[in-house]
């Protein structure tokens, strides 16, 4: 008979990723110093794995804001915004942010995830909703709980996207929806196309601005400001646990609209309103955006410094405009094993691996503060540097040249660099389960070679407690043949067992979910 909880005891992963010392999650922080820096297991660290963009958690104002709510509200509203949660506050932060947005009406949830959420309240049986496949899990999973119809279009491909919404049901109720900034690889939404296919189709637009709000645009409003398009989108979401250092969400639009979602939206009447603390942490910090131009202007010059340096050394940071900056690596062992380095070196930094990107395509995700120092910044990519080279990620020697960024600046319009044919590739899923032809590896040096087995071999020695039935068959008679060939030359017998450990370090046929 089986169990529910089968699944939970045959899980493996956890298991070898802790016994290998390569469990990179739930790092316990136990110090912050200035947000730039932290403390974990006794040691400081430079901290570039956070969403903190104008280093605001650590501002002695947001922090006096904060302690002075406790003081006067206590520590919680013990309700939901429907009955007793609503305080002074949340009305006040409502009003600032509709403002700030330009927009009729804001709504303040207790998380960005619920926030959108929400948006399942306005979503009906007859209406369609388009969105990019790379949208935010929270957006996903806000689509799934309404009653919508779904049209997923590939990642930013809008040609894709207007065959979807031309074989649409002209009279259905449309709904386009896109991140603004996409958190894992920081390019932009193509905000304008998408405006005009809204147009030529009668749909609405909402952005999910939680990587952008504070960060993009004249006065910090996000991509709608940014690309000079706020009009035109009908709903636009914010976070605060990023640029304005608390925890909670925004959602803002017509009143009308807001309005229903305030009365309609479960993750809004059915849970418990934003903490006194959070909304005055959210409300100074809007406050310092407004006031503060130059902290998006240093923020804007990190990112295209980190961009650069990365790039002259040779690493690979794709198609960000934006201070989040990814790392290319590839593989997912050697994505571990890079972020295993950095943390022993004093960086703190994040891998991301499927399903968060596609297999083949693992990166390290850098992101950073207008409160960096550039003395902390050298110490980064002097870091990325020495275990980029001992790792195999860049060559020994920087390349001569390489192409710079162009960074989302206020008027630029910049939407994304141009992708290497390496990160285009990897980003289409096109590196999964790659094995290397003879030719390709008669052209390799012994010292390559030797490199990409030593990373099968790795990769083999992770998967091992983890292996199916098909996987063992599959393995035996690749093993067997092998085995035939053991009297050929030994270059012969390297370069049939590179490539049998190539092609069979990944199971084409095991799940997405499997394989990592």
């Amino acid at each position: 008979m089986s169990d529910v909880f089968d699944k939970c005891r045959s899980w493996k992963d956890y298991r070898i990723a802790k016994a290998t010392g390569l469990y990179p999650y739930f790092r316990s922080i136990e110090a912050s110093h200035g947000a730039t820096e932290v403390e974990i297991e006794g040691r400081r660290v430079i901290m570039v794995g956070s969403n903190n963009y104008l280093g605001l958690s650590a501002d002695p104002r947001v922090k006096e804001a904060a302690i002075k709510a406790v003081e006067k509200f206590g520590t919680t509203c013990s309700g939901s915004r429907l009955l007793n949660g609503t305080l002074a506050l949340h009305e006040e932060l409502e009003v600032r942010l509709a403002r700030f947005l330009n927009r009729e009406s804001a709504l303040v949830i207790s998380t960005g995830f619920q926030t959108n959420l929400a948006l399942s309240s306005i979503l009906g049986r007859h209406d369609i909703v388009f969105s990019d496949r790379q949208n935010h899990a929270s957006l996903v999973d806000g689509i799934r709980l309404g009653f919508a119809t779904e049209r997923k279009f590939r990642h930013n491909d809008l040609d894709h996207l207007e065959q979807l919404l031309a074989a649409a049901e002209p009279d259905s109720a449309k709904l386009i929806v896109t991140d603004g900034v996409f958190s894992m690889e920081g390019d932009l939404c193509n905000l304008p196309r998408i405006v005009e296919l809204a147009k030529k189709y009668n749909a609405r637009v909402m952005t999910d601005d939680a990587h952008s709000m504070g960060v993009l645009g004249e006065k910090g409003r996000g991509v709608p400001e940014y690309f000079g398009l706020e009009a035109e989108t009908d709903l636009v979401m914010g976070t605060f646990s990023k640029s304005f250092a608390s925890l909670g969400g925004v959602l803002a639009g017509p009143f009308e609209v807001i309005n229903y979602i305030r009365h309609k939206a479960r993750s809004v009447i059915f849970s418990a309103s934003m903490t006194p603390a959070s909304i005055a942490a959210a409300l100074k910090s809007l406050e310092i955006i407004e006031a503060e131009p130059e902290r998006r202007a240093r923020l804007l010059d990190i990112a295209e410094k980190m961009h650069n340096g990365f790039r002259a050394m040779g690493f690979d940071t794709g198609v960000s405009v934006t201070p989040v900056v990814p790392v290319h690596i590839g593989d997912q062992v050697k994505c571990f094993r890079f972020w295993k380095a950095l943390h022993e070196a004093g960086v703190f930094a994040n891998p991301v691996i499927p399903p968060a990107v596609e297999a083949g395509h693992a990166l390290i995700r850098t992101s950073y503060m207008a409160t960096h120092t550039d003395a902390q910044l050298d110490r980064v990519l002097d870091t990325f540097e020495t275990i980029g080279r001992r790792l195999g990620v860049i060559p020994e020697t920087r390349p001569t040249v390489y192409e710079p960024v162009k960074i989302a600046r206020p008027g630029t319009g910049v939407r994304s660099n141009r992708a290497s044919e390496k990160w285009a590739a990897g980003s289409a899923g096109q590196l999964a389960a790659k094995g290397l032809t003879l030719e390709q590896l008669s052209r390799m040096s012994s010292r390559e070679m030797a490199g990409k087995l030593f990373d099968a071999v790795e990769q083999l020695t992770w998967r091992a407690a983890n292996l199916q039935p098909a996987d063992l068959r599959k393995l035996g008679g690749a093993s067997m043949r092998l085995w035939e060939k053991r009297g050929e030359l030994p270059g012969l017998l390297l370069e049939k067992g590179a490539n049998f450990f190539m092609r069979n370090g990944h199971d084409q046929n095991n799940s997405q979910a499997e394989r990592n």
